[in-house]
């Protein structure tokens, strides 16, 4: 295999996605990353502060790959079962008073419906596969995962079966770092945590979203949000999606670079807690 040929077929993801649906922009080490994770056939697990483009990831590179993305959203009461299959008893409970012209109640098959996971697992075509916020759920969770994330395939013990992969997805899993994630789980992921953007970095970020952006405002827009950021015991920093936020509200009220100069208007798309607003006001003296 010739090295062109190597590079074609690891390099992957190109790290910038710019259409309608997602603008993404990745560094060299974060699209790095993400073709070593495809490259091996193992999940890319992604820490990094809120707002930091984690779950935005995602769907950049389905859309860069033209990939279906599928999304299990993690909350506190998840299960690693949910994300495999659902055997319906209620369904099946009142199908056999009521009857049913759509499932056969004699057949435990009809009652199952799949989950992310199994959605994954059971698609014609390689998909990418979303784990978001893994850490909100019990400890226990990423552990009860690793049959199904190593061997590709989990058991369904109402019918006696085996669900195998068909083709093995982009498999991506944020975390927030809530919680200490087991080692057996991290030993089968690759890891990367997304740095906060310089504001050089940020400055791209913000073109690609704004590409119309005057240069002065922005420098004057990354100019309060790094000062906002370095104040002092803020609980919750702003992120990069609320300066975008920032940015977008800023020009449809149509704010000048003069207005910016004397002030940060609209605060409370970047200050989201009653005391950091406090805070901020009174150590970087900020008017609203």
């Amino acid at each position: 295999m010739s090295n062109s040929t190597f590079n074609s077929t690891f390099n992957q993801f190109k790290g910038n996605v710019n259409n309608d649906k997602i603008r993404y922009i990745a560094d060299p080490q974060l699209r790095n990353i993400v073709n070593v994770s495809i490259a091996l056939g193992r999940p890319l697990l992604v820490r990094g502060e809120p707002g930091t483009g984690k779950t935005l990831l995602a769907h950049a590179i389905a859309e860069a790959l033209g990939k279906r993305l599928i999304v299990w959203n993690i909350k506190s009461v998840s299960e690693a079962l949910d994300g495999c299959y659902m055997y319906d008893t209620v369904q099946r409970l009142n199908d056999s008073r009521f009857g049913s012209d759509e499932r056969d109640v004699n057949n435990i098959k009809d009652y199952i419906k799949l989950g992310p996971l199994g959605n994954a697992f059971d698609s014609e075509e390689q998909v990418v596969l979303l784990i978001d916020e893994i850490d909100k759920a019990d400890i226990e969770f990423p552990n009860d995962l690793l049959q199904e994330l190593d061997m590709m395939e989990f058991y369904v013990k109402e019918t006696n079966e085996f669900v195998k992969a068909k083709h093995r997805p982009v498999v991506i899993i944020t975390s927030n770092n809530e919680k200490e994630l087991p080692d057996a789980f991290l030993r089968r992921c690759v890891f990367h945590y997304i740095e906060f953007p310089s504001s050089e970095f940020m400055a791209e970020i913000c073109k690609l979203h704004y590409p119309n952006l005057k240069e002065n405002l922005l420098n004057q827009c990354l100019n309060h949000f790094y000062a906002l950021r370095a104040v002092s015991n803020l609980r919750k920093l702003p992120s990069t999606s609320e300066l975008l936020d920032w940015i977008g509200v800023l020009l449809k009220a149509g704010i000048t670079i003069d207005e910016l100069k004397r002030g940060v208007p609209f605060l409370g798309v970047l200050i989201k807690k009653e005391k950091d607003l406090e805070i901020a006001l009174s150590k970087a003296k900020f008017p609203t």
